[in-house]
């Protein structure tokens, strides 16, 4: 057993109390405890922090090339280019990168955190691309709506064929992106569109993605992409339901600070009853991501609306307190529930 050092010494302790009880044997016990080998360093997060640093170094230094007026007007000088010939180069490169990726997980599959990190400057090749054939194709209307609609399909592609789920969640995020600003296109950029604004298209939206995140419980090979769909539809619906318990289905800010606050109490009402049969859902199905989402956002109801009821006429240092207090009595709660778990594995082995 490969461990770090604080879990082998709690595993070596509850190994030392069975010895001690008597419920395995010495020689039983020796051979466990010598089966433990110490981790000295989490290696296994440092790679996957320092990819992810790597990545947005990268980017960094890209914006860095940008923002200098010099390099500006080189780069300008050396691709003064027509759009659509900026969108095959960046198309080719992608396709490099996704190539590379491919090949990578063929030789050498025990490289996530690698690969994953490669296929982002992927990504970002092909949101570029898709940008500038944007722009090649411009024709004044507006319409750059099909341009998110286009990238979700590209990223959808690759991550079920590659699979990868992180592109599959750019083709998440990109799919949310066409909802927004087709909505917003067809509507003539108004507030409402079919009488919702945008917050609450959103929830319909984020209850769609999640129900249709099911499909890949049915799709054997592809049942792990069911996890990051989930979550993705649960954070568009329960942030929707945030934002529409704050500014209720108000399209205008103007309007929205002539209602009185009680008059989106029924928001609030209906955000809290989501995140309750969320936490039931994940109590009745043993289910920790409907759970958690449930657990999160009810607190997060709770402290919103305690803020917009207190914060004008509470003392600030009796506000704080109280979130003092109160995150301090969810901390001990937490922490022994998480003793109790503990306790009954022990127990259990």
């Amino acid at each position: 057993m490969r461990l770090t050092k604080k879990k082998a010494k709690i595993v070596s302790t509850a190994i030392e109390s069975w010895i001690e009880e008597r419920q395995i044997s010495r020689d039983q016990g020796q051979t466990l405890l010598e089966s433990i080998e110490t981790i000295g360093f989490d290696w296994k997060r440092t790679a996957k922090y320092s990819f992810w640093i790597s990545i947005g170094c990268i980017i960094i230094s890209v914006a860095a090339i940008v923002a200098d007026d010099y390099l500006r007007e080189l780069l300008a000088t050396l691709f003064n280019a027509p759009a659509i010939l900026k969108c095959l180069i960046l198309a080719i490169i992608a396709a490099l990168i996704y190539y590379l990726v491919v090949k990578r997980r063929m030789k050498a599959p025990e490289k996530v955190f690698s690969n994953e990190a490669i296929s982002f400057l992927g990504v970002i090749a092909t949101a570029a691309s898709i940008t500038f054939f944007g722009e090649a194709i411009d024709m004044g209307r507006g319409h750059f709506s099909i341009l998110f609609l286009m990238a979700s399909f590209v990223y959808g592609f690759l991550g079920l064929w590659f699979p990868s789920k992180l592109i599959w969640i750019f083709a998440l995020l990109s799919l949310g992106s066409w909802m927004g600003t087709e909505t917003g296109y067809v509507s003539g950029w108004g507030a409402y569109y079919l009488g919702m604004n945008y917050p609450l298209r959103f929830v319909v939206f984020g209850i769609a993605l999640s129900a249709a995140s099911y499909f890949f419980s049915k799709w054997p090979i592809r049942k792990s992409f069911l996890g990051p769909t989930r979550i993705i539809g649960l954070l568009y619906l329960f942030i929707a339901l945030w934002i529409m318990s704050i500014f209720g289905n108000y399209g205008d800010i103007f309007e929205w600070q002539r209602v009185p606050q009680v008059a989106l109490f029924h928001w609030s009402l209906l955000f809290g009853l989501v995140a309750i049969a969320a936490i039931y859902h994940g109590v009745k199905q043993d289910d920790r991501m409907t759970r958690g989402f449930g657990i999160t956002f009810l607190f997060i109801n709770l402290y919103t609306r305690f803020f917009e009821h207190f914060w004008n006429t509470t003392h600030k240092a009796i506000i704080f307190a109280i979130l003092a207090l109160s995150f301090w009595y969810l901390g001990s709660k937490a922490e022994k529930i998480w003793n109790i778990g503990w306790m009954n594995k022990q127990k259990e082995s």
